[in-house]
């Protein structure tokens, strides 16, 4: 079991200094839009990452007018207690230690105090372009399998070495050949490996995601999910050889792991065409209850689950069946934020388990 009981922040955003106290397994927090609520539950997001949910700079989380910031936060793991403390120097250095030790590597922190956020933005990783849902792939991976992360950044290395040389080619067709062998072959040990992981991990993880769609929706709809690559019907070899000439014309390479994708349909369409904004909701919860499910299994903590503005735009049933859901108790720590205090006060009310409320 992971719990945060307590969290610090100084000058974090919009909080100058803020000590909130965390009494129960479910957390609700509420309050006006600009009050802090997403700011609140991106500063336990840190504790557990070292680096902001959104794309924000360490700096930027900076509370305006001010220099550095700390985040300290006391967690209950495994019956045993920790301290987690984040810090931001004036001269922009962080710092992230676990009971008052730092880290040689801040990458080694990472997997050790998991949490899974749900924001409003997320909505992207359903209707945006591929590279949402393989970087949404990456990171879970990237948590639970250090060769895999180890790979994935060899990869794009060589891939951005590749495509510089095929720029230097376009000036000088005759030039290059050679390096051009031994960066293919790099690519492709790395691709087949990072092929082979993600091929695995997704035949386990998409039965998750439909099992959580249907469970969310209260009902059986025609979703089908599939993990969509060029190696599931050629070699990487075979696939960089047919491409070569057109790779040099585009002066980058146009095909590999690199294009992977998770199609998404439903009904034998598109989903992002097809699907209402309550369905695709949906399917977002089901991928993210999905991730917290296969972090849980693999890393052996139940992460804490993070739900930002959540019930925005989704119906009453959908709202009543994720409730009860990540209500249930094998779920472990949630917060979740809201603008409508009573309306999120008569939804957990309905689901029968303790739970806290903070006002903002």
């Amino acid at each position: 079991m992971l719990q945060l009981k307590d969290i610090d922040l100084v000058q974090f955003r919009n909080y100058a200094n803020y000590h909130p106290v965390f009494r129960e397994r479910i957390v609700a927090i509420c309050g006006l839009n600009g009050t802090g609520k997403t700011n609140l539950l991106d500063a336990i997001f840190y504790l557990g990452f070292s680096r902001s949910y959104f794309a924000r700079t360490d700096a930027q989380n900076v509370q305006h007018g001010k220099q550095g910031m700390r985040l300290s936060g006391n967690f209950t793991k495994n019956e045993k207690e920790e301290e987690v403390t984040f810090i931001l120097r004036e001269n922009n250095k962080k710092e992230l230690l676990v009971n008052k030790e730092s880290y040689k590597k801040i990458s080694d922190h990472i997997g050790k105090f998991p949490c899974v956020m749900i924001a409003p933005d997320d909505i992207e990783l359903i209707a945006g372009p591929g590279e949402e849902r393989r970087k949404f792939i990456d990171s879970i991976l990237s948590q639970t399998n250090k060769d895999y992360l180890l790979q994935l950044i060899a990869y794009n290395k060589i891939l951005q070495q590749r495509n510089s040389l095929l720029k230097q080619m376009a000036e000088n067709p005759l030039a290059g050949n050679d390096l051009l062998e031994v960066y293919n072959d790099q690519l492709i040990n790395s691709g087949n490996y990072i092929h082979q992981i993600r091929k695995k991990f997704l035949t386990a993880f998409l039965p998750l995601v439909g099992e959580n769609y249907s469970n969310i929706a209260g009902k059986q709809e025609d979703l089908q999910l599939a993990y969509e690559s060029q190696l599931l019907s050629n070699s990487f070899k075979e696939i960089l050889a047919e491409n070569l000439m057109k790779d040099k014309v585009l002066q980058r390479t146009s095909r590999g792991v690199h294009r992977d994708d998770m199609g998404i349909y439903l009904n034998d369409c598109p989903f992002k065409s097809e699907a209402s904004q309550g369905q695709r909701k949906s399917l977002l919860f089901a991928l993210k209850l999905a991730e917290w499910a296969y972090l849980k299994n693999t890393i052996g903590i139940p992460p804490i689950l993070l739900l930002d503005d959540v019930f925005e735009k989704l119906d009453e049933s959908r709202m009543a069946h994720l409730l009860e859901q990540v209500c249930s108790n094998e779920f472990g720590q949630v917060f979740i934020t809201d603008t409508h205090a009573d309306r999120i006060k008569a939804k957990l009310d309905e689901t029968g388990s303790p739970y806290q409320l903070i006002l903002l």
